[in-house]
């Protein structure tokens, strides 16, 4: 039995000793790798202010007038709104106010036709491609005409109300918060009465081009 015993110790013995020294050879595991970073993924959700500046130009609907010419020249202004980013569909709503220098003269009639401002409340509907946006809007607009006469002595200055929009354009996030854009509007004012009891309206409708710069928060 202690013959039995002693074999029991002695092979107890080795295997320890062989465990041990197989503890103190060198991992054959390479080094650990450092974590990749990810960076997050862009999206438009969020809300957004900006400014704009570009080209317009259209026509002066005057009934009851002569031809009185086209109106064109510089706009400018500011806009907010907010985008909600569904998968890859973006839904958003913005406001804009705008200066505009939209004049036309006719040297023949003696007319003048002027939009001085003009803004919109518009629905956006589009497409992400990661961090490019093409879109399409439309809502409402208003604005601001003056019709003048200096040879008869005649000026009228009416806010538009009834007016309506409609564009697209496309944007890109040059980083999470900057971004740039192009777009186009057709606006269109409608008509007013200018002469109280004559039945004459004066309106104008117009497309604009123009580059815009958002930062989002």
């Amino acid at each position: 039995m202690k013959k039995y015993l002693l074999a029991s110790v002695a092979a107890f013995g080795i295997i320890a000793a062989g465990a041990a020294s197989a503890a103190d050879l060198p991992s054959r595991k390479g080094p650990v790798a450092a974590p990749v970073y990810i960076p997050p993924v862009f999206t438009w959700t969020g809300f957004y202010v900006g400014g704009n500046a570009g080209y317009g130009w259209g026509n002066v609907n005057a009934d009851g007038f002569a031809n009185v010419g086209d109106v064109d020249g510089f706009t400018g202004g500011g806009q907010i709104g907010y985008n909600y980013q569904m998968g890859q569909f973006v839904l958003g709503l913005e406001a804009d106010l705008q200066y505009a220098d939209l004049s036309s003269g006719n040297s023949f009639s003696g007319i003048n036709v002027k939009t001085d401002y003009f803004g919109t409340v518009r629905g956006r509907v589009g497409v992400a491609f990661d961090r490019f946006l093409p879109y399409i809007t439309g809502g409402w607009a208003y604005g601001n005409v003056k019709t003048s006469i200096p040879g008869l002595g005649f000026s009228s200055d009416k806010t538009h109300t009834n007016g309506w929009v409609i564009g697209g354009g496309l944007e890109y996030a040059v980083t999470n918060n900057i971004i740039a854009g192009v777009e186009y509007l057709y606006v269109d004012l409608g008509e007013k009465s200018v002469l109280a009891g004559s039945g004459t309206k004066v309106g104008t409708d117009f497309s604009v081009v123009r580059a815009r710069l958002s930062y989002k928060f």
